[in-house]
């Protein structure tokens, strides 16, 4: 066990110290008059989607409600349609510097996800295109069709030096657009050529389209690839996730993969007390009959906009647990919905956070995962022609 694991054996020597954390304000019941209720978008208009509302973005100077003006205007107006624009972005390679997070750059083929899960923290990353981080995340998408060639040129540069690249840090690289764009098949077809390790996440079934290419790329030792596995219960996972793979597909993505000889990883994430941390333990299970070698968690998230899309999703569908989930949440967080402090934003602290890890290492001791951890290489990298050099003969 590393030393990071052993450390979660005791837990917090003092109780005392931590504050007692006040039950959020609202009601403990479904009670309609909760305000975030009020400007949640007509269940019609927004039928197969996460978010319950549509505020304006954080960066706007102008802030926009839908509101019935006696004409019966709001019965008119279209439902949410998926729509894909393209992202002229002139590089691809996202770069990094934080410290708690295994990588340094990334690749994100798409901006907003169709997914449309409720927790997701690259939600606000939105609000930076002048988009809400509720609905329009999940329906008005940017697609990066020049990503492959992009990516070349950057791994041309006389200066790169190759590391693990991650994709789908931000935006799920195999959301159903992906079908048709076949943006991410690009990516990997540029990085198999050139030899450069690359480590995926997702939670899409669409990732065994790429088995080819990523069986090669694995007897290579340039490819792992995870899937986040949030909830084994198909309501729950209907309705928090309502537009990614159902969590049995997932688990039959991780079998192909891993039959395929494709390192494979699951995640637990997000952890949600109340909510779906009853599930710790069987969703390992269930991997590890799947093939899967390693395992991760996440605690759940909610910075910025996320927190109070998160609470009008939690009270609209689970208005009894609402006062719990976010009791335990502050309890996890030093009192506040969400910390974002280096080294413990992943994980949490206090009592319930060591209680949610210690059950984690004790499932995968049980069940053999992370005895050994794969490792990419860059010993295979060739830097391609940059545009317009001569090729050796020789």
């Amino acid at each position: 066990m590393s030393k990071a694991s052993s450390v979660l054996r005791h837990p917090p020597a003092s109780p005392a110290s931590v504050p007692p954390v006040p039950a959020p304000n609202g009601p403990a019941g479904a009670s309609l008059s909760f305000s975030e209720i009020a400007i949640a978008i007509d269940r019609e208009r927004r039928r197969g989607r996460g978010a319950q509302s549509n505020a304006s973005g954080r960066f706007e100077a102008e802030a926009r409600v839908a509101f019935d003006d006696g004409w019966q205007s709001l019965d008119e107006l279209p439902p949410f349609k998926t729509t894909v624009a393209l992202d002229t972005s002139r590089k691809v390679i996202t770069r990094n510097e934080s410290p708690d997070i295994g990588f340094d750059r990334s690749i994100n083929p798409y901006r907003g996800c169709e997914h449309g899960c409720i927790y997701c923290f690259a939600r606000p990353t939105h609000a930076y295109l002048g988009m809400s981080p509720g609905l329009d995340f999940e329906s008005k998408l940017l697609a990066k069709p020049d990503a492959p060639a992009l990516l070349e040129k950057e791994l041309a540069a006389a200066g790169y030096e190759p590391k693990t690249i991650a994709i789908g840090t931000n935006t799920d690289p195999y959301q159903p657009i992906e079908r048709e764009h076949k943006i991410m098949r690009g990516i990997l077809e540029v990085l198999e050529r050139t030899g450069h390790p690359v480590g995926i996440v997702t939670k899409s079934a669409l990732v065994t389209r790429d088995i080819d290419i990523l069986s090669r790329m694995a007897s290579r030792n340039l490819v792992k690839v995870a899937l986040s596995v949030t909830s084994l219960d198909p309501k729950l996972a209907r309705t928090m996730e309502p537009r990614a793979s159902t969590p049995p597909k997932r688990l039959e993505a991780l079998r192909q993969l891993s039959a395929a000889g494709i390192p494979t990883t699951v995640m637990v994430a997000p952890v949600i007390p109340a909510l779906n941390d009853s599930e710790i333990e069987r969703i390992l299970d269930s991997a590890a009959h799947a093939g899967v070698r390693e395992a991760s968690y996440v605690l759940l998230r909610l910075p910025l906009e996320v927190r109070d899309l998160f609470r009008e999703w939690l009270m609209a569908n689970y208005p009894d647990r609402y006062r719990h989930v976010f009791t335990l949440i502050r309890e996890m967080r030093g009192g506040r919905d969400y910390d974002s402090q280096w080294g413990t934003r992943m994980k949490g602290t206090g009592p319930m956070a060591w209680m949610i890890g210690r059950r984690f290492e004790m499932a995968c001791e049980k069940l053999g995962l992370n005895k050994r951890r794969s490792k990419l290489t860059t010993d295979h990298f060739a830097r391609p022609p940059r545009h317009g050099q001569q090729l050796s003969l020789f």
